[in-house]
């Protein structure tokens, strides 16, 4: 039996389809029975609860051969971010007295510095919080989601992809979530290992790249846009952002423009992906026509 976190997410969801797919057992911690109804008929153990409660994390934990957990994400975190801390205080709790055979943690390319980082500060601080786990434990740090670019293919029509990336020639570390979700599951059932581990995963992809893929998905032309940085809290805004919160994913694209979420961390091992951008565009626009 393995405990998923966040299985109604994207990678949560990903990591529990790979699971079973290996004829494993799983559970997962749950606020919304109805909205996880469908990993429930499929034999997913459902246990009440959320990452708010270190008690129901013990429970969730209590038997299980491994576990996987993350951060849920908040775009427009407190200063100190105490929205994680709290989480990850909760974590720490039920992972130190449930003290399970092995933890897979999912962290981001960046997480390694501590200031600078913006959304990647809570990844950073779990990190950190972690390090003194019982457990044997694996930080997966996954690169940019090619998920975070489906929003092309209702934008991208004119020929035109906006993004934070700038230069869109610039690579910079880059995955899909069921690439995440492949890796996750192979730590968790793997052979053991003692202490800790940092992957690195994903492959070095360019906007530029990702934009001609859309565009073969799409059968036209489709060239990367660098919004301009004045216009980033604007452009955040319209994806849902409160206005004047937000500098921390301003300050997260400052990062991977820099090169700090490149790979080849000292210490890491590395897993490239093999799920395409295109490979994403693709399944997406299969799923809205079906």
């Amino acid at each position: 039996m393995f405990l998923v976190m966040g299985i109604t997410g994207k990678v949560g969801g990903a990591t529990a389809e790979h699971l079973l797919a290996h004829g494993k057992k799983v559970r997962a911690l749950v606020r919304n029975r109805e909205k996880a109804a469908d990993w429930a008929s499929r034999g997913v153990e459902l246990i009440d609860g959320d990452w708010n409660d270190p008690a129901a994390i013990k429970r969730a934990l209590r038997g299980v051969e491994g576990a996987f957990v993350m951060l849920p994400s908040v775009w427009a975190p407190s200063a100190d971010y105490k929205e994680a801390k709290g989480v990850i205080a909760n974590y720490v709790d039920a992972l130190s007295k449930a003290a399970p055979p092995r933890v897979v943690a999912l962290s981001s390319m960046g997480a390694n510095r501590t200031s600078g980082l913006g959304m990647i500060t809570a990844l950073s601080l779990m990190e950190q919080g972690f390090r003194a786990l019982p457990s044997p434990i694996a930080f997966v740090r996954a690169g940019g989601f090619f998920e975070n670019f489906l929003y092309g293919l209702h934008v991208a029509q004119g020929g035109t992809l906006p993004v934070y990336y700038n230069p869109t020639d610039r690579k910079s570390t880059m995955v899909a979530t069921n690439d995440i979700g492949a890796e996750i599951a192979t730590l968790l059932t793997g052979p053991a290992w003692s202490g800790q581990r940092v992957v690195e995963l994903g492959s070095m992809v360019a906007a530029d790249e990702v934009a001609e893929q859309l565009g073969e998905v799409l059968n036209r032309d489709v060239k990367a846009f660098a919004i301009p940085r004045a216009g980033w809290a604007e452009a955040f805004e319209q994806f849902g952002i409160p206005k004047g919160h937000t500098g921390p994913a301003e300050e997260m694209f400052e990062a991977v423009n820099a090169g700090w979420m490149d790979v080849g961390v000292g210490g890491t091992e590395h897993v490239a992906g093999t799920t395409s951008a295109r490979d994403v565009f693709e399944a997406a626009q299969n799923a809205a026509k079906a």
